[in-house]
C-alpha cells in the first residue's frame, strides 16, 4: 500500500520527512518513549494538524490519547525514506566539497554505503579519503557496471556534469545528487536532487533584510 500511495505524496511532505527523522533520532537518544503531535509541533515549527496530515499519507502511526511511539515512528520513517535498503553510493569529484562529503559520517549513520570516489586530477587519484582510494574517472563506467551502485553524487564542474550523469544512468544508477550548480533532469525512472548551496544563504539574506525592516 505504501508504494501505491508514494506517488501521490506532495514533494513538500517528502522534504519534511528527513526533519522528522532527525528530530525523532534526537528524542531516542534522550530516551523519550512517546510524543504527541502538539509537542512535536512545538519542536518542529510545523502545526500539529500538518504533522498528522503528513503522517496520514503513510498510514498515520499515531494513537488517539497516546500520541506517537518515538522508536516505532523513527523506524517507520526510516523505512519510508529507504534508509534500511542499504543503498550504495559513489562520489564523482574529489575536490573540497567531494572530500568533505566523503569524510562525513552521514553515509554510515543514515544507512548508505560509500563504495567509490572518482576524479580526473592526477594529483588526487590514488589518495585515500575516509579509507577509500580515489580512482580515475576513466574507470567509472567499468566500476559502476561491475558493482551495484544506487546513487551517484556529482561534485564536478558544469562542463562535465551532463556527460558524467549520462554515464551513470546508462550503467543503471537510479539516483543522482547534483552539486554542480546546474539543473539535471531525467525521466521518472531516475531520481534527481539538484542542490544549490547558495540558496540557503540567499534565503537567510532575505530573512535578515526582513528583520531589519521591522526594527
Amino acid at each position: 500500500m505504501m508504494n501505491e500511495n508514494a506517488k501521490k505524496v506532495p514533494s513538500v511532505v517528502v522534504k519534511r520527512l528527513p526533519r522528522y527523522y532527525r528530530y525523532l533520532g534526537e528524542l531516542l537518544k534522550q530516551d523519550v518513549k512517546r510524543i504527541s503531535s502538539n509537542a512535536l509541533s512545538n519542536k518542529m515549527n510545523v502545526t500539529a494538524s500538518q504533522i498528522r496530515q503528513d503522517f496520514n499519507y503513510f498510514g498515520g502511526f499515531g494513537q488517539q490519547g497516546y500520541g506517537y511511539n518515538v522508536e516505532y515512528l523513527y523506524n517507520e520513517i526510516g523505512d519510508i525514506l529507504g534508509l534500511h535498503d542499504g543503498d550504495t553510493t559513489v562520489i564523482i569529484g574529489a575536490g573540497n566539497l567531494g572530500r568533505a562529503l566523503a569524510s562525513h559520517d552521514t553515509f554510515e549513520k543514515r544507512g548508505f554505503k560509500l563504495i567509490g570516489i572518482f576524479d580526473n586530477d592526477k594529483n588526487v587519484i590514488g589518495t585515500i579519503i575516509n579509507g577509500i582510494e580515489v580512482m580515475s574517472v576513466d574507470f567509472l563506467k567499468s566500476f559502476v557496471t561491475q558493482n551495484r551502485v544506487d546513487i551517484g553524487i556529482l561534485t564536478v564542474p558544469k562542463s562535465a556534469v551532463f556527460k558524467t550523469a549520462e554515464t551513470l544512468v546508462e550503467c543503471g544508477v537510479k539516483g543522482l545528487l547534483n552539486f554542480s550548480y546546474t539543473e539535471l533532469n531525467f525521466d521518472k525512472e531516475v531520481a534527481v536532487e539538484n542542490v544549490h548551496l547558495s540558496d540557503p544563504l540567499m534565503t537567510l539574506s532575505y530573512k535578515i533584510k526582513q528583520n531589519k525592516a521591522e526594527f
